[in-house]
């Protein structure tokens, strides 16, 4: 457990230079990681703010977990420079750094009560135990688990065993507490209490947390800021409305949450709008630079509007495949007519459901839909 100790000296702070806000409480500066010809990180570069929850987001083999691990001190980067608060750590161990980190597996030791378990890093920097149980035992009523001191892991349920480990990372009062894909053991109800409940915290103790998750919807809903990873590079690093919204990429439209990707014809206009073709519709879209010719269209199946009939001016024609009644929204599947293009669209729950193989007309909303490189 040398990894959740808090460092009890630090080493001089190296000075940083060029900014002109507050010091970044993490910062990555060209930091690679290789394991023989295997590259798991290339050279990525970001500065956290304290104070924000910042997600390192991406499919499995990314880097993401890899990130993590670099900035817990459980590896060491091959090249470039970590610095925590202003501090290089590039080559300290993880017992030496200020962070704190909640594993996967909450990593509590079963013969351990509650109290023990969330003591157990004070208790080996040195500090008294009536000391040591005061600050755990304030730290267990921050997360709610005030009278469960006494309590063995194996008698609490997942989500209090989570917060057992979120309490017993916080008593050491790191620069930065690292999240590992902290909700994958719970169920999809438990999951969305509890990153509800972190993302509190987070904001009522104003801690610095990074956060590592290949779920978009989590990442979306608990972050100030993600940083989206592909084969070891940092693909897209925004604000969640920003990702969703502005995608840069034909990956990050299909990666976060659902996205239509619709083949179409772009042509500029000025230097910063294009027309924009798909079958017989013509919107006017930016165009990020992207030059005239074959492009996609990206477009969330609730910027999608669905009629049957045959379809007008501004409109593309299709069939519907099949539907689903989802309760709040019915999902729809429909091939539009001469592309094959399958799209799903969203829309609110109709009186009389549509037969399948009817005849379709759907409508695109501009200001759902962006362009992205083909």
């Amino acid at each position: 457990m040398n990894q959740i100790l808090r460092e009890q000296s630090r080493p001089a702070a190296m000075p940083l230079t060029g900014l002109v806000t507050e010091r970044p409480a993490l910062e990555f500066r060209s930091v690679a990681k290789r394991y023989g010809p295997v590259t798991a990180v290339a050279a990525v570069n970001f500065a956290i703010a304290p104070g924000s929850l910042v997600t390192l987001l991406g499919p499995s083999g990314c880097g993401k977990t890899s990130t993590l691990r670099l900035m817990a001190g459980l590896e060491h980067p091959t090249e470039g420079q970590i610095l925590i608060d202003g501090h290089d750590v590039t080559h300290l161990s993880a017992a030496e750094r200020d962070v704190s980190m909640v594993f996967q597996s909450y990593a509590l030791f079963p013969h351990m009560t509650v109290m023990e378990n969330v003591c157990y890093g004070l208790r080996a920097s040195g500090m008294k135990r009536a000391e040591a149980e005061a600050q755990a035992a304030d730290k267990l009523a921050t997360v709610g688990l005030a009278g469960f001191e006494r309590r063995l892991p194996s008698e609490l349920s997942g989500g209090q065993q989570q917060r057992v480990a979120v309490a017993r990372a916080i008593v050491l009062q790191p620069k930065v507490l690292l999240f590992d894909e902290p909700l994958s053991n719970l169920d999809a109800k438990l999951r969305r209490r509890v990153r509800a409940d972190i993302r509190e915290l987070q904001q009522r103790l104003n801690l610095t947390v990074v956060y590592v998750t290949h779920d978009q919807e989590e990442a979306l809903a608990v972050s100030d800021r993600i940083i989206v990873m592909r084969g070891g590079t940092i693909v897209q690093d925004g604000g969640p409305r920003e990702l969703y919204e502005q995608p840069n990429s034909r990956f990050i439209a299909d990666f976060i949450g659902n996205a239509n990707l619709l083949p179409v014809s772009l042509r500029r206009v000025d230097d910063s709008m294009a027309e924009v073709t798909a079958g017989d519709t013509v919107l006017r879209l930016p165009h990020r630079g992207l030059s005239d010719g074959a492009a996609e269209l990206a477009v969330r199946p609730q910027c999608l509007s669905l009629r049957p009939g045959a379809a007008g001016a501004g409109e593309l024609a299709g069939h519907l495949r099949k539907l689903a009644y989802l309760g709040d929204h019915t999902e729809y599947e429909v091939v539009l007519d001469g592309l094959g293009t399958e799209l799903l669209v969203k829309g609110p729950p109709q009186a009389v459901p549509i037969p399948q193989g009817t005849p379709v007309s759907v409508s695109i909303d501009p200001a759902g839909a962006v362009v992205v490189a083909a």
